[in-house]
C-alpha cells in the first residue's frame, strides 16, 4: 500500500502559464498522521483526525484508492478572545495493491481514531508448503 494523491479532472494554473493537476477541490486540508500495522490476516491503518463526527467522515475506495475525508465541525463555547490555530479538514490517499480483499474493508471511528482494516486476499497470505520424505 502506497501513499497517492490522484489527480482530479480540476487543473489549476501556475503564474507561469503551466497546468498542473488538481488533487481535490479547492480549501486547505490537512493530512492525518497514519500508522500502518501489518499481521498475519491483513493490514491496519490507524488516522489520527480529532474532530471528525461519524457523519462527517467518508472512507471509500473507488480505483484501487483508498480515500479518507473528514470535516471538522468547529463548535464555539463562546466568542474567541484570541485564536492561535484554525481547524482543518483532513484528506488522504492511498493506493492498494492486489493483496488486498477490497470487498472486506471495514473502518471503525474512535475517540477521534480512524481504525481502517484492510484484509489480505488469500493469495497474498502466507502458506506453509508440507515437505513430503520418500
Amino acid at each position: 500500500m502506497a501513499e497517492n494523491t490522484v489527480p482530479n479532472k480540476d487543473v489549476t494554473t501556475r503564474s507561469e502559464g503551466e497546468s498542473v493537476p488538481s488533487t481535490r477541490e479547492s480549501g486547505r486540508y490537512l493530512m492525518p498522521a497514519v500508522d500502518i500495522y501489518e499481521t498475519e490476516d491483513s493490514l491496519v491503518l490507524l488516522a489520527d483526525i480529532p474532530g471528525v463526527k461519524r457523519e462527517n467522515l467518508d472512507v471509500g475506495v473507488d480505483d484501487d484508492i483508498l480515500t479518507i475525508e473528514g470535516c471538522v465541525d468547529a463548535e464555539q463555547t463562546g466568542e474567541m478572545v484570541r485564536g492561535e490555530y484554525e481547524l482543518h479538514d483532513y484528506f488522504r490517499q492511498f493506493r492498494l495493491s492486489e493483496a488486498i480483499d477490497q470487498e472486506k474493508i471495514s473502518a471503525e471511528l474512535k475517540q477521534g481514531v480512524l481504525r481502517v482494516e484492510l484484509p489480505k486476499a488469500e493469495r497474498a497470505k502466507p502458506k506453509q508448503i508440507e515437505v513430503n520424505i520418500t
